[in-house]
């Protein structure tokens, strides 16, 4: 058997994170047994569906390197084979025709929920005639729901799940007006998509055991059922806007690598060992449902920073500064080249202490623009009359100097020597002149990375 799985969002707004792992287990069980992993757009819901939220789930997903395997499936498209296997159950007695009213369905549920039992279909079109009803009435067609026994699900998360079929009623395959209902389609798309395993929210189990009567009446196999627990909030609550960024691309906008994004989901709820860093191939090798646990998982936006900082430590310097360019341009920053070469120069040093990469452009602000950087309020109360009288000085000190890195902390140092100081007495306004903040990368990198023409000109202008 080849695995294949599916990812079936709605596109009726931006993809959540609960939706972006489930999106990552789907493919990383697949490429774990050599199989496929797909992706269909559920856009039924014409009336909350959009284009732009197409969009914005398949952006989403090449970010996070969760692209499909084959091109997407839209469910939309495949509407008249819904209705064709819903008229063959209807053909082969498994289902019939129902001509009741809006107003009769009402009517029924009130009936129900008065007499303290579930509003479900009393199933009273199941043996009638289709022509007692009304010539003018159109009827949709429902499925024949088994009336004895029960319903069993081996769920490789879950285990073992049983329904009994009393508390299943007869549901809507295809509406009056020929539309097929969300369940049923559901069945007939996994089907012809040679889905083998539907790996999804556990909020989804309820409606499995209506969907495997589909199955079972059109003589399909089931495909294996794995259903992983719902992400929370930090207070135990459901995942929302007021616990911080739940759509994926707010994540990318909060300088979030994506590797490091799915690292975190990945450990969120299921874990190996004591392992923490997961990198991808090392994710496919040991991925398996047997190891998601059962119990909703807690977001931890603090654990997901420290780990995006580690990511971050690790990353390519190119690939760093060259986001790091793009953002500060999108806050405006005029870099030009010059600015574009001192960022690179000082990446290594600058991403040791950055956990996003919206901090890291902020650390590299100073070295992207051209003259004097603005002063941070905590370094502007440092920058006192003494402070500028040295900086004065050391610019002299630094006029002859040989503006290579190992040589300029030599010089440093016998400054401090000659004037009785400490080496940090000397850096540190040095260091508020050259980046407008009390924290840099270290001060000999600086005024590197700088060039002797910026750095003089921005200590001088400090001084003054």
């Amino acid at each position: 058997m080849t695995v294949r799985t599916r990812f079936a969002p709605s596109p009726t707004g931006f993809l959540h994170i609960g939706g972006a792992r489930t999106a990552l287990f789907n493919m990383l069980f697949a490429r774990h047994h050599g199989g496929q992993y797909l992706l269909r757009i559920e856009d039924t819901d014409k009336a909350r569906s959009t284009e732009a939220a197409v969009q914005q789930i398949l952006n989403s997903l090449a970010w996070l390197g969760l692209s499909p395997d084959e091109e997407p499936v839209f469910q939309s498209h495949r509407e008249a084979r819904h209705a064709e296997v819903a008229r063959e159950l209807l053909a082969a007695g498994k289902a019939y025709l129902a001509f009741d009213t809006a107003e009769e369905l009402a009517a029924m549920r009130e009936q129900a929920m008065k007499e303290g039992r579930p509003p479900r279909y009393d199933g009273s079109w199941r043996d009638r005639d289709p022509s007692d009803a009304p010539p003018d009435r159109k009827p949709a067609i429902r499925l024949k729901a088994p009336r004895q026994g029960s319903t069993i699900v081996e769920d490789l998360v879950q285990g073992r799940v049983e329904v009994q079929n009393s508390e299943l009623d007869d549901m809507i395959i295809l509406r009056s007006d020929g539309t097929p209902t969300y369940l049923h389609a559901v069945v007939v798309d996994d089907h012809d998509m040679g889905i083998t395993h539907v790996i999804r929210g556990d909020d989804h189990l309820t409606n499995t055991f209506r969907q495997c009567m589909v199955y079972d009446a059109m003589g399909w196999h089931r495909p294996y059922f794995a259903h992983i627990p719902l992400i929370h909030g930090a207070d135990g609550a459901k995942l929302s806007k007021r616990h911080g960024a739940v759509g994926v691309m707010e994540f990318e906008a909060q300088g979030f690598l994506p590797e490091a994004v799915c690292n975190y989901l990945l450990r969120l709820g299921w874990g190996h060992g004591d392992e923490e860093i997961v990198p991808r191939d090392r994710a496919i090798e040991l991925f398996d449902l047997k190891d998601v646990g059962r119990a909703a998982s807690r977001m931890d936006y603090a654990k997901l920073t420290h780990l995006n900082g580690v990511y971050l430590r690790g990353a390519e310097d190119a690939r760093l500064t060259e986001e790091v360019l793009k953002r500060l341009a999108h806050r405006g920053i005029d870099y030009g080249t010059l600015g574009g070469d001192r960022v690179r120069a000082l990446m290594p040093a600058l991403k040791e202490r950055a956990k996003t990469l919206e901090e890291l452009t902020s650390a590299a602000a100073f070295a992207a623009q051209e003259g004097p950087p603005p002063l941070e309020p905590k370094a502007a109360t440092q920058l006192t009359p003494e402070a500028k009288a040295l900086l004065a000085d050391l610019a002299q000190f630094l006029t002859d100097a040989p503006w290579e890195q190992a040589e300029l902390m030599n010089w440093l140092r016998d400054y401090a020597e000659v004037k009785g100081m400490k080496l940090g007495q000397v850096a540190q306004p040095l260091r508020i002149a050259l980046s407008g903040s009390t924290q840099s990368p270290p001060i000999d990198a600086v005024l590197t990375a700088l060039g002797r023409t910026e750095a003089m000109d921005r200590i001088l202008a400090a001084a003054e």
